[in-house]
């Protein structure tokens, strides 16, 4: 089970990856503010699964002074149903629901035999899987963008013939490694490069001490099946509260 102490460390993790330009902490809660199309960069979360709703209104008018529309990121736990009930009564409507999944960093580490390359900042070709076809390049830059900015990150890439087929980023923070931007060409899928990065992922969490791993996917992407494979338990999922 995950505990209070590693929910908290989770959600500070996981907008540190992002690294928006200001966060802030109202009562409980952490406020990124971001303008980019990144979710987790740009939506409130509360640091604890038993907060109160009492916060709601001062964060809306934090995202609303910044020219910003208000967003929530909200775990779907019995602690936050007034919460829920608060955020709908105010006009939000959930979406997109995405799971939080952990792992010890020794199993992943074991998962695949060959490894993604490993770098200490992305070059061109790591960013360019972002913007290649069947992908939506406004999106894809903003990815670039945030997961670039990220302190203290591991970038990986899986290349063949001089081309870079799939990529990934590793954050560390608050005692966790968070994986990040998981991400293969279309014409490239299906061949085993996202079990490369998540096994070098793993091995470099190790290399640093750093015995647990963390990283979200969206309910309806069939990488869930490869995560389960590798070792990624459930934790808890959330949904993105916004107004219509």
């Amino acid at each position: 089970m995950i505990g209070p102490a590693e929910i908290e460390a989770i959600e500070r993790a996981t907008v540190a990856a992002v690294a928006p330009p200001q966060v802030l902490e109202i009562d409980g809660w952490l406020v990124p503010l971001d303008a980019g199309t990144v979710g987790r960069a740009r939506s409130a979360t509360p640091l604890s699964h038993e907060a109160s709703p009492a916060a709601l209104d001062a964060i809306v008018d934090a995202y609303r002074s910044q020219g910003l529309p208000p967003a929530f990121r909200i775990a779907d736990v019995d602690g936050l149903a007034e919460v829920r009930a608060a955020l709908e009564a105010r006009g939000f409507a959930p979406a997109s629901p995405t799971w939080v999944k952990t792992a010890e960093a020794l199993v992943l580490s074991g998962f695949c035999e060959a490894r993604a390359e490993l770098l200490a900042r992305p070059d061109g070709a790591w960013g360019e899987v972002f913007l290649g076809d069947g992908f939506d390049p406004e999106d894809g830059a903003h990815r670039v963008q945030v997961l670039t900015r990220s302190p203290d990150a591991l970038y990986g890439a899986v290349r063949e013939a001089g081309r870079t087929l799939a990529v990934g980023a590793l954050s560390f923070g608050h005692g966790w490694a968070g994986i990040h931007g998981m991400r293969t060409a279309l014409a490239a899928r299906r061949r085993g490069y996202a079990g490369r990065l998540l096994a070098a992922f793993g091995g470099a969490a190790l290399s640093r001490d750093v015995r647990d791993v963390f990283l979200q996917v969206e309910e309806d992407n069939p990488a869930r099946s490869l995560y389960r494979r590798a070792g990624l338990e459930a934790a808890w999922r959330y949904r993105y509260w916004r107004q219509a």
